[in-house]
């Protein structure tokens, strides 16, 4: 059996404390959720979340949605991975036959966070350090220089400001309320000399600022997971086809680094190079991780993001790696068919996820 990604869709992503801190995660997933079941009832809704503060929040997101009573729900917490695990978890079901149909990805609410604190990442006898200065410490660790992340940060900037102008991110979301648009898109401003003039926030003498990372925001994401033969008797057109995945871990001081093996072992796993991938989506937490992975797999930067990322939209934790996954599928339209595309991600505590998908049309 073979597993096809046939719908795919976002909420915009609002700023923590922004245009969407008034909704629940559930209340940001419904509406994909209802979306995404006009397609065909799921077997089951498997969504990601961290910090939602506990529960099931996948099956109340389907009851908030108004789904039937009798789709159970299930949700995954693998940090800023859990969407796109998600999605790994639904195309694995559906191969080995568990269902047929499922709805998957991620819904995350900073805003309605009841979590004080950020969960832990590491035991004290390891060391737990904050992201930024994890992040700080992989940049010394790899020497990746300041420069290095500025110069991506520019271009990713660059390349979602264009995505907004020509209005390629609407394909890709389902309106909350009337809201239509990312937040970002409102605050835009002159990014070339804010890139150059930000101090390190971390570190006095750190490489890592405000604008080669990620900001804070709630948004979700999610896809809609088939079994091929079903869906093409149906009359749908997949357009992607899940081949295979990979899961690696490495130390947690260094988590930007840590979807390098992962990217590695999937590629190893099918017996393809990087470069015979058309399209990697690598989470844009810093700037910092996407820099360090071209430049490790030899990945030139016009086959990465192309559309931009979270160093603009924000960084939804669990629903970041999902919307990764809905921009391979808007991306899939420019694309040959039979291309291969990847998603990527890494997490607090230094796990690495990667998710390798096919072209179909």
């Amino acid at each position: 059996m073979q597993a096809v990604i046939v719908e795919a869709k976002r909420t915009p992503f609002g700023d923590k404390n922004g245009m969407l801190k008034d909704y629940r995660p559930e209340q940001l997933a419904a509406p994909l959720i209802q979306h995404l079941s006009q397609v065909m009832t799921p077997d089951d809704v498997i969504l990601g979340n961290v910090v939602g503060g506990g529960g099931n929040m996948a099956r109340l997101s389907s009851l908030e949605a108004g789904l039937s009573l009798h789709i159970p729900g299930m949700t995954i917490d693998r940090q800023c991975a859990s969407g796109l695990e998600a999605i790994r978890t639904a195309c694995v079901m559906v191969q080995s036959g568990e269902g047929s149909m499922y709805i998957a990805g991620g819904t995350e609410s900073i805003s309605k966070s009841p979590m004080k604190e950020r969960a832990r990442f590491s035991p004290e006898w390891i060391g737990d350090p904050h992201m930024g200065e994890a992040a700080e410490l992989t940049a010394s660790r790899f020497s990746v220089t300041r420069k290095e992340q500025d110069d991506y940060a520019l271009l990713s900037w660059e390349r979602s400001i264009e995505a907004f102008k020509q209005g390629t991110y609407s394909e890709e979301i389902v309106p909350i309320d009337g809201l239509n648009t990312d937040e970002a898109a409102a605050k835009i401003r002159p990014i070339t000399r804010l890139i150059k003039r930000a101090k390190p926030v971390f570190l006095k003498e750190g490489t890592v600022t405000v604008t080669n990372s990620c900001k804070e925001a709630d948004g979700a994401a999610a896809v809609v997971v088939m079994e091929r033969a079903e869906a093409e008797a149906k009359g749908l057109k997949p357009k992607l086809r899940y081949v295979r995945s990979a899961v690696t871990a490495m130390h947690p001081h260094f988590p930007a680094a840590s979807p390098i093996d992962a990217i590695k072992k999937l590629l190893h796993k099918e017996q393809i190079k990087a470069q015979d991938v058309a399209l990697f989506e690598i989470n844009e937490a810093f700037a910092l991780k996407v820099a360090l992975i071209a430049r490790t797999l030899g990945i030139p930067y016009d086959r990465i993001n192309r559309r931009g990322g979270a160093l603009c939209l924000g960084h939804p934790y669990s629903a970041s790696g999902a919307a990764m996954m809905v921009r391979l599928f808007y991306e899939a339209h420019a694309l040959p068919k039979g291309s291969y595309v990847v998603a990527a991600i890494g997490t607090g505590g230094g796990v690495g996820l990667a998710v390798l998908c096919q072209v179909l049309s």
